[in-house]
């Protein structure tokens, strides 16, 4: 039923958007219909074009993204629990969560020029702050009888983090991955969109200077395709696994 109802929504949506296109309330080359952008993403499919960029884009943001995890959960945790930490580290990390990843493109220019290296860059510190923060969040909610009865037992801190921390942090490091893979994907489309490089976001800011709005919206709606189809294949089923072990939710 759930299927049913997010299928017919969008063929709502579709049929809005061809009726308002046959309409011509704007011109076709601001305002193409479906048609013709299902058109295009055929054309930049047939050629191979929209593949290639697909795969770069992925392994760019695949690669950014496991940093990101590798580095921002244990230093989530570290600033939960060391005090020390979290009143110097902490006040940095908390001060680059201003900064949005666009930000971060005219350093990576600098230290590494045009090349992926950069665009790593850029991905990695626009998606690491956020798991960071929110796995700091997290952790410090966990009911303080845990590691008290951690303690009480006499349970080794590697122990107590591995036994103890990170299994009772299971929902909240889920949300800080979920958090972290939207900031990658924005880090990664802010640094294609700017350098002059193979994948989705070139693809879409050469649409733009081609005035090929139907080319602009064909690969929106890939990369829109790309997030619902990581949030149902990937994080989804894992949270809803995570959510059942915990007793929020049966099987």
């Amino acid at each position: 039923m759930k299927a049913l109802r997010t299928a017919l929504f969008f063929v709502f949506l579709i049929a809005a958007w061809a009726f308002v296109a046959q309409r011509q309330i704007w011109d076709s080359t601001l305002f193409p219909s479906p048609a013709k952008v299902a058109g295009t993403l055929a054309d930049l499919g047939r050629d191979g074009t929209l593949l290639n960029a697909t795969i770069v884009s992925l392994r760019r943001v695949c690669l950014g993204y496991a940093i990101s995890l590798g580095i921002g959960l244990p230093l989530g945790a570290l600033l939960a629990q060391v005090a020390w930490i979290e009143d110097t580290v902490g006040a940095l990390v908390s001060a680059f969560q201003t900064l949005p990843s666009i930000c971060w493109l005219p350093l990576a220019l600098l230290w590494f020029g045009l090349n992926d290296r950069a665009i790593l860059f850029v991905i990695v510190m626009g998606s690491l702050v956020s798991i960071a923060m929110a796995v700091k969040d997290g952790v410090r909610h966990l009911p303080p009888s845990y590691l008290r009865a951690a303690r009480t037992m006499g349970t080794s801190p590697l122990r107590t983090y591995t036994e103890v921390l990170i299994p009772a942090s299971q929902p909240a490091l889920l949300t800080a991955a979920k958090l972290g893979w939207s900031y990658a994907w924005r880090a990664l489309m802010s640094g294609e969109l700017l350098f002059v490089s193979l994948g989705l976001g070139h693809i879409l800011m050469m649409g733009r200077e081609l005035a090929d709005m139907s080319q602009v919206l064909a690969v929106m709606i890939v990369i829109m395709a790309l997030g619902l189809g990581a949030e149902h294949l990937f994080f989804r089923p894992l949270e809803t696994h995570v959510r059942q072990r915990w007793g929020f939710a049966t099987s």
